[in-house]
């Protein structure tokens, strides 16, 4: 049971050749190409909407260095968000509960804020591994510290993205494997745990924004401190 519920995150092949790549690519293909015209339809008004939004709010706690960005930062929200939503639909694969594609999302970026900070202002970067009025005895070890809090940064993100990922769509197959064992023996406790497992299904949904929100607010709160 175990095994074969943990089958889902694995990557499908068909005729040898994994098929990652046409889920990473799928996302793009669902977008509405933006129209010049003045009207546009229902789609692409809520479409720019929720992108506009989404920006703005990103965009709040960092300067005017850090903006330049907003592109590429919304682009990964919108990327991972689309992701998470399609992996929820039957018979379908989650690229992102992969820790692999999550570290490889996280590690370039938050590697292009520290370099960045680096290069901009090196003082202020290197800064942050010592606070002010630290004593003289604690000096070597919290410079410590404050490396490994650096370096862990990409890993909690990849980490945090796949555990809410893979923990909520492995509930949903426990709870959907169970209402189909109870169906025929009682029926009543099979249509009440259906129901908690639409309601699970709902909140599903809300993580798989919540999430992509999530890292790529992370993302902008350390482009912030080098920025």
């Amino acid at each position: 049971m175990m095994g074969s519920s943990f089958e889902q995150f694995v990557s499908p092949y068909c005729l040898g050749t994994p098929l990652i790549a046409m889920a990473l690519a799928r996302p793009w293909m669902l977008y509405p190409t933006p129209s010049s015209r003045w009207i546009k339809n229902r789609l692409i008004t809520a479409q720019d909407c929720f992108i506009n939004r989404s920006t703005k709010q990103l965009m709040i706690p960092l300067s005017k260095e850090g903006h330049k960005c907003a592109l590429l930062l919304t682009s990964v929200m919108m990327f991972i968000i689309t992701m998470n939503m399609l992996g929820l639909l039957p018979y379908t694969f989650t690229p992102t509960t992969q820790l692999s594609l999550n570290i490889g999302f996280a590690v370039p970026l938050w590697l292009a804020t520290v370099i960045m900070g680096i290069r901009n202002q090196p003082t202020l970067a290197l800064g942050h591994l010592l606070p002010e009025g630290t004593p003289i005895r604690l000096m070597p070890v919290l410079i410590i510290m404050e490396t490994i809090s650096l370096f862990i940064r990409p890993l909690a993100l990849g980490v945090r993205l796949t555990a809410n990922l893979t923990a909520g769509q492995l509930l949903m197959q426990l709870i959907a494997t169970a209402v189909f064992v109870l169906l025929p023996i009682i029926p009543t406790v099979a249509f009440l745990t259906a129901a908690v497992l639409l309601l699970l299904t709902l909140l599903e949904v809300a993580v798989a924004i919540m999430q992509a929100y999530v890292f790529v607010l992370l993302l902008s709160l350390y482009l912030q401190e080098n920025t």
